[in-house]
């Protein structure tokens, strides 16, 4: 990654799914002493690598679940870490909880990332900025137009 990890203030998809391939690795010898954490972050890895498949199975799902059982059994261990000690409102873990009844309604997810309209967004972004005056550019660039 070089210096391109110090830099990043936004995971783009791509990012985040180079990162993904390299982090359990990164991370294992940081988190020597703390077995489960890294134990939820494989649980999350596989969850996440699992759910992108093209196909499903009752096997792959069985998967999925036992990785879904895996970030259950430790997301405990992140909430000293939350200011409301509470994973309740954070929208993300939710929806985990119901990606298998939604693969089995809907089929995969594969096709589900947000990796295009990121680009077309960021696009949108530095064309607004540009089209604006550079003062107060927030409002301009919501109100410019393409």
């Amino acid at each position: 990654f070089g210096d391109k990890l110090t830099r990043v203030k936004q995971w783009t998809g791509s990012e985040y799914k180079d990162m993904l391939k390299v982090w359990l690795a990164a991370l294992a010898p940081l988190l020597k002493r703390y077995p489960n954490h890294l134990k939820f972050l494989k649980s999350v890895t596989d969850f996440i690598l699992i759910a992108r498949s093209h196909s499903h199975t009752e096997i792959t799902l069985h998967y999925l679940q036992d990785a879904l059982h895996g970030i259950s059994r430790n997301i405990h261990l992140f909430l000293p870490y939350r200011h409301n000690q509470s994973i309740s409102k954070i929208p993300k873990i939710h929806s985990l909880f119901h990606y298998i009844e939604c693969i089995k309604d809907m089929g995969s997810t594969d096709n589900s990332d947000t990796e295009v309209s990121e680009a077309i967004h960021k696009n949108l972004i530095k064309d607004g900025y540009r089209a604006s005056n550079k003062v107060d550019y927030i409002p301009q660039m919501l109100r410019w137009e393409t």
